[in-house]
């Protein structure tokens, strides 16, 4: 699980990689994970109406991701691939930050992913 650091962000310990809660001109609440050069890894496949909803459903992927499917699909324009992780009723839970360009380098991305989610963690500043 990552470690809360403050109100909106949250940092892995081993990899320096940070979460952060955003808010959107309407209000919604997502999440984003960063690694440590700035390159947002994935975000929250849907928005909530407020942040402990969305550091609640970051926290439940933390701690669920290993056992939520998984997939690579190509981007909806067709000039890519992108990967998604769906909880147990099928919702898509994260997707990825970008969009990549070979199928392969997308599910080593995801599985990259799913690493960061599984280390030990503590608080930091994001």
């Amino acid at each position: 699980m990552v470690g809360r650091a403050d109100e909106g962000s949250w940092t892995a310990a081993l990899s320096g990689t940070r979460c952060r809660i955003d808010v959107d001109g309407a209000g919604r609440y997502g999440w984003r994970l960063i690694a440590p050069n700035g390159r947002v890894v994935a975000v929250s496949a849907t928005t909530f109406g407020d942040h402990g909803s969305c550091a609640a459903a970051f926290a439940s992927l933390c701690a669920g991701h290993a056992e939520m499917t998984g997939g690579v699909q190509h981007t909806p324009d067709g000039n890519g691939w992108v990967w998604l992780l769906r909880d147990a009723d099928g919702r898509a839970a994260a997707v990825s930050g970008r969009a990549y360009e070979r199928h392969s380098t997308c599910r080593a991305a995801q599985r990259r992913f799913r690493s960061l989610l599984a280390e030990p963690a503590v608080g930091g500043h994001g």
